[in-house]
């Protein structure tokens, strides 16, 4: 059976094209959502489907008979369930970093939109109305401190624009420690709230997580300095967005968004909410990704992704597999390398009830001899230890140890 390739989402023509050459049907979809997507999933059973924006819901995954990888064409996977696709042995990838550097354009595009006024400015020009006395009254960044909230790729990127800019740079991660702050020339804040505390202009660049959902809230804006800005291009449900507007309408913050609760899913169409429409804040459609750049980058990993996956049967990226299996014991096997033991091995193992978590079968130069190193979730016993190595005349040695 041929390994179709559904895009259900709009992709580089020059990816498509490789994706084309690599000899399976590709179906290029990509005004496909919801009911539309289900059903194209049940006629054309793909093994894989790109996404970007659309949504994989578990009603599109259980249509899917043969579907083996979702790749993610972007860095969050916050629009797949991957629940569900883990439920049914499916892969779920994504292409971490490639959009870093686009995305930390827009947080800086928008730190200087709201320092200078520049969309206001732009309006007024429009309008045919001429106000420099107005907007003659920046303050500039220079020597500004800006809190970097996420200090992964995209907050990296940030750091050194910041720092090009004259800016001190401040940070929090759960991943930072005194040293990497030091090693990229920020200060290292215990806490979130720290440093919003000591910062004119707050960027977060967080993850969407169980953990980091409504993240920032009540407690992060009532540190914040009074007329200090905002600036949130990663995850709208990061952010308590009712906690944002009270800050908005008492502390004279003003705010930058990319992301909105509630946002359409749709290219195009009505939108409103009490924040995109609020006078101090300076709102963007959820482009943050959105650069020919960025976009040409995400097509050439998620090629990258399937040509792997077809050569090799390894997925790049893949956010679904366990790190570490419940296993509590390895078994290995040294053997030569013939048809029909590694059949006779996992024979013995499974006619006594024990479940195998991971396998891999490694080859010695030469191909003559083998070593099979298998996790399993219970203990064999002596006797059946040595019954396993008896099971074949071509099975030099196997022992048991267990896992720490």
């Amino acid at each position: 059976m041929e390994r179709t390739i559904l895009i259900a989402d709009k992709l580089p023509d020059t990816a498509i094209e490789r994706l084309s050459s690599l000899g399976r049907p590709v179906l290029n979809r990509p005004e496909l959502t919801d009911d539309a997507l289900v059903d194209a999933i049940k006629t054309e059973n793909p093994s894989i489907i790109i996404v970007r924006s659309t949504k994989v819901t578990k009603e599109i995954i259980d249509a899917a008979k043969d579907l083996s990888l979702i790749v993610r064409a972007g860095a969050g996977y916050n629009t797949i369930d991957v629940e569900s696709a883990s439920a049914k042995s499916i892969y779920v990838a994504n292409c971490p970093g490639k959009n870093a550097v686009a995305v930390a354009e827009l947080a800086m595009g928008l730190i200087l939109s709201i320092d200078r006024r520049i969309p206001d400015n732009v309006a007024e020009l429009r309008a045919s109305a001429w106000n420099k006395k107005e907007y003659s009254k920046a303050d500039g960044i220079l020597g500004k401190t800006l809190a970097v909230i996420g200090t992964g790729r995209i907050g990296q990127e940030v750091v050194r624009r910041a720092q090009a800019f004259g800016m001190k740079v401040i940070g929090w991660s759960r991943s930072l420690t005194p040293e990497k702050a030091e090693s990229l020339g920020i200060g290292y804040r215990e806490t979130p709230e720290k440093a919003a505390a000591d910062a004119d202009i707050v960027t977060v660049h967080l993850a969407l997580t169980d953990d980091t959902k409504k993240f920032i809230g009540t407690d992060f804006f009532n540190a914040m300095k009074e007329g200090s800005v905002f600036i949130n291009t990663s995850r709208s449900a990061i952010v308590d967005e009712d906690s944002l507007l009270k800050a908005l309408n008492t502390k004279n913050i003003k705010a930058g968004l990319d992301v909105f609760d509630g946002e359409p899913a749709a290219k195009q169409g009505e939108f409103s909410t009490p924040l995109a429409s609020h006078p101090s804040v300076y709102g963007t459609h959820h482009i943050g990704a959105s650069t020919n750049q960025a976009q040409n980058a995400v097509a050439d990993e998620t090629v990258r992704i399937i040509e792997e996956f077809f050569s090799s049967g390894h997925v790049p990226n893949c956010v679904n597999v366990m790190e570490k299996t419940p296993a509590r014991y390895m078994v290995s096997v040294r053997h030569r390398d013939t048809v029909g033991v590694l059949a006779d091995i996992l024979r013995v193992i499974r006619d006594h009830g024990i479940n195998i978590e991971k396998m891999e079968n490694i080859i010695f130069a030469g191909a003559s001899g083998a070593c099979a190193n298998i996790q399993i979730d219970d203990a064999l016993t002596p006797e059946q230890l040595a019954e396993l190595a008896a099971s074949s005349k071509d099975i030099y040695e196997a022992v048991m140890n267990e896992i720490e």
